[in-house]
Protein backbone atom coordinates (compact mmCIF):
# COMPACT_ATOMS: atom_id res chain seq x y z
CA UNK A 1 0.00 0.00 0.00
CA UNK A 2 3.14 2.31 0.81
CA UNK A 3 3.45 1.40 -3.10
CA UNK A 4 0.76 2.96 -4.43
CA UNK A 5 0.84 6.37 -2.00
CA UNK A 6 3.81 7.84 -4.22
CA UNK A 7 2.48 6.82 -7.30
CA UNK A 8 1.97 10.18 -9.30
CA UNK A 9 -1.65 9.50 -9.43
CA UNK A 10 -2.91 9.13 -5.78
CA UNK A 11 -4.54 12.09 -4.67
CA UNK A 12 -5.80 10.78 -1.10
CA UNK A 13 -3.62 13.88 0.74
CA UNK A 14 -5.29 16.94 -1.59
CA UNK A 15 -8.72 15.55 -1.00
CA UNK A 16 -8.76 15.31 2.75
CA UNK A 17 -6.96 19.12 2.79
CA UNK A 18 -10.02 20.08 0.74
CA UNK A 19 -12.38 18.57 2.78
CA UNK A 20 -10.49 20.17 5.46
CA UNK A 21 -10.99 23.40 3.80
CA UNK A 22 -14.51 23.35 3.24
CA UNK A 23 -14.91 22.16 7.06
CA UNK A 24 -12.65 25.27 8.31
CA UNK A 25 -15.24 27.49 6.01
CA UNK A 26 -18.14 26.34 7.12
CA UNK A 27 -17.27 26.74 10.98
CA UNK A 28 -16.31 30.84 10.22
CA UNK A 29 -19.45 31.22 8.53
CA UNK A 30 -21.42 29.38 11.23
CA UNK A 31 -19.62 31.17 13.88
CA UNK A 32 -20.00 34.57 11.84
CA UNK A 33 -23.88 34.25 12.21
CA UNK A 34 -23.63 33.34 15.99
CA UNK A 35 -21.88 36.86 16.53
CA UNK A 36 -24.03 38.83 14.59
CA UNK A 37 -27.07 37.36 16.60
CA UNK A 38 -25.69 37.71 19.61
CA UNK A 39 -24.60 41.54 19.03
CA UNK A 40 -28.59 42.07 17.64
CA UNK A 41 -29.72 40.36 20.74
CA UNK A 42 -30.66 42.32 23.89
CA UNK A 43 -30.62 39.20 25.78
CA UNK A 44 -26.94 39.12 25.49
CA UNK A 45 -26.24 42.08 27.81
CA UNK A 46 -25.60 41.99 31.38
CA UNK A 47 -28.49 44.29 31.88
CA UNK A 48 -30.87 41.96 30.49
CA UNK A 49 -29.64 39.01 32.05
CA UNK A 50 -29.70 40.53 35.51
CA UNK A 51 -33.64 41.72 34.67
CA UNK A 52 -34.22 38.24 33.26
CA UNK A 53 -32.85 36.77 36.99
CA UNK A 54 -34.87 38.95 39.08
CA UNK A 55 -37.73 38.07 36.92
CA UNK A 56 -37.11 34.48 38.04
CA UNK A 57 -36.58 35.21 41.38
CA UNK A 58 -39.82 36.79 41.93
CA UNK A 59 -41.94 34.20 40.35
CA UNK A 60 -40.22 32.03 42.88
CA UNK A 61 -40.95 33.95 45.37
CA UNK A 62 -44.71 34.85 44.36
CA UNK A 63 -45.21 30.51 44.32
CA UNK A 64 -43.57 30.42 47.69
CA UNK A 65 -46.54 32.76 48.85
CA UNK A 66 -48.91 30.77 47.50
CA UNK A 67 -47.64 27.45 48.96
CA UNK A 68 -47.58 28.98 52.10
CA UNK A 69 -50.98 30.81 51.38
CA UNK A 70 -52.40 27.31 51.19
CA UNK A 71 -50.89 25.47 53.94
CA UNK A 72 -52.46 28.12 56.26
CA UNK A 73 -55.80 27.54 54.67
CA UNK A 74 -56.03 24.16 55.65
CA UNK A 75 -59.51 23.08 56.88
CA UNK A 76 -59.95 22.66 60.65
CA UNK A 77 -60.64 19.14 60.43
CA UNK A 78 -57.06 18.25 59.00
CA UNK A 79 -55.26 20.63 61.74
CA UNK A 80 -57.48 18.68 64.45
CA UNK A 81 -55.21 16.31 66.29
CA UNK A 82 -55.68 12.13 66.18
CA UNK A 83 -58.22 10.78 67.82
CA UNK A 84 -57.64 7.54 69.97
CA UNK A 85 -58.35 5.03 66.74
CA UNK A 86 -56.10 6.66 64.32
CA UNK A 87 -53.58 6.80 66.89
CA UNK A 88 -53.67 2.91 67.58
CA UNK A 89 -53.71 2.51 63.58
CA UNK A 90 -50.85 4.46 63.28
CA UNK A 91 -49.29 2.67 66.20
CA UNK A 92 -50.22 -1.06 64.98
CA UNK A 93 -49.01 -0.13 60.98
CA UNK A 94 -45.55 0.76 62.43
CA UNK A 95 -45.39 -1.55 64.25
CA UNK A 96 -46.09 -4.50 61.93
CA UNK A 97 -43.49 -2.61 59.55
CA UNK A 98 -40.75 -2.88 61.90
CA UNK A 99 -40.94 -6.22 63.10
CA UNK A 100 -41.43 -7.69 59.73
CA UNK A 101 -37.64 -6.19 59.48
CA UNK A 102 -36.94 -8.30 62.86
CA UNK A 103 -35.61 -11.81 63.64
CA UNK A 104 -37.84 -14.63 64.17
CA UNK A 105 -36.97 -14.03 67.94
CA UNK A 106 -37.23 -10.79 68.08
CA UNK A 107 -39.88 -10.65 66.40
CA UNK A 108 -41.79 -13.13 68.91
CA UNK A 109 -40.33 -11.06 71.94
CA UNK A 110 -41.41 -7.40 70.59
CA UNK A 111 -44.85 -8.98 70.02
CA UNK A 112 -44.79 -10.04 73.60
CA UNK A 113 -43.67 -6.83 75.23
CA UNK A 114 -45.92 -4.84 73.27
CA UNK A 115 -48.61 -6.45 73.97
CA UNK A 116 -51.55 -4.20 75.44
CA UNK A 117 -51.79 -5.56 78.76
CA UNK A 118 -47.88 -5.83 79.40
CA UNK A 119 -47.51 -2.68 78.39
CA UNK A 120 -50.32 -1.34 80.83
CA UNK A 121 -48.90 -3.56 83.85
CA UNK A 122 -45.32 -2.08 82.84
CA UNK A 123 -46.98 1.62 82.47
CA UNK A 124 -49.10 1.55 85.77
CA UNK A 125 -45.47 -0.08 87.71
CA UNK A 126 -43.48 3.10 86.46
CA UNK A 127 -45.79 5.32 87.55
CA UNK A 128 -45.91 3.52 91.36
CA UNK A 129 -43.71 1.18 92.34
CA UNK A 130 -40.69 1.12 89.91
CA UNK A 131 -39.87 4.83 90.69
CA UNK A 132 -36.53 5.82 89.67
CA UNK A 133 -36.34 7.58 92.67
CA UNK A 134 -37.02 4.58 94.89
CA UNK A 135 -35.05 2.08 93.17
CA UNK A 136 -32.40 4.59 93.69
CA UNK A 137 -33.12 4.82 97.59
CA UNK A 138 -33.69 1.67 97.91
CA UNK A 139 -29.63 0.66 96.36
CA UNK A 140 -28.11 2.85 98.52
CA UNK A 141 -29.98 1.67 101.86
CA UNK A 142 -29.17 -2.17 100.61
CA UNK A 143 -25.75 -1.41 100.53
CA UNK A 144 -25.27 1.07 103.70
CA UNK A 145 -27.34 -1.47 105.57
CA UNK A 146 -25.99 -4.35 104.38
CA UNK A 147 -23.20 -3.24 105.78
CA UNK A 148 -23.45 -2.23 108.99
CA UNK A 149 -25.36 -5.59 109.48
CA UNK A 150 -22.65 -7.32 108.20
CA UNK A 151 -19.79 -5.34 110.23
CA UNK A 152 -21.70 -5.61 113.44
CA UNK A 153 -22.66 -9.24 113.02
CA UNK A 154 -18.67 -10.09 112.23
CA UNK A 155 -18.00 -8.50 115.41
CA UNK A 156 -20.63 -9.84 118.06
CA UNK A 157 -20.69 -13.62 115.87
CA UNK A 158 -23.60 -13.44 114.48
CA UNK A 159 -24.42 -15.58 111.49
CA UNK A 160 -26.22 -13.61 108.41
CA UNK A 161 -29.38 -15.44 107.12
CA UNK A 162 -29.29 -13.68 103.32
CA UNK A 163 -32.12 -11.68 103.87
CA UNK A 164 -30.57 -8.74 105.55
CA UNK A 165 -29.79 -7.35 102.14
CA UNK A 166 -33.55 -7.79 100.71
CA UNK A 167 -34.65 -6.25 103.88
CA UNK A 168 -32.64 -3.41 103.65
CA UNK A 169 -33.71 -2.75 99.93
CA UNK A 170 -37.08 -2.82 100.47
CA UNK A 171 -37.02 -0.60 103.73
CA UNK A 172 -34.79 2.07 101.49
CA UNK A 173 -37.40 1.65 98.56
CA UNK A 174 -41.03 2.38 101.14
CA UNK A 175 -38.22 5.76 102.16
CA UNK A 176 -37.46 6.71 98.68
CA UNK A 177 -41.18 6.38 97.35
CA UNK A 178 -42.22 8.60 100.74
CA UNK A 179 -39.77 11.05 99.81
CA UNK A 180 -40.97 10.84 96.31
CA UNK A 181 -44.64 10.81 97.59
CA UNK A 182 -43.62 13.98 99.80
CA UNK A 183 -41.63 16.18 96.91
CA UNK A 184 -44.53 15.86 94.28
CA UNK A 185 -46.66 16.75 96.89
CA UNK A 186 -45.06 19.82 98.09
CA UNK A 187 -43.95 21.20 94.14
CA UNK A 188 -46.64 19.93 92.27
CA UNK A 189 -44.71 18.16 89.44
CA UNK A 190 -43.41 14.87 88.83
Amino acid sequence: MAHNEKQPGYSGEKEVSFEQKELNAAYERIEGIHEKRAEKSPESSPESARQEALERAKSIETKERELSREAKDTSPAERRPLNRRQKDASFNQTMQNVQAELSGPSRTFSKVIHNKVVEQTSEAAAKTIARPNAILAGSVAAFVMTLAVYLIAKHYGYPLSGFETMGAFIIGWVMGLLIDFFRIMITGRP
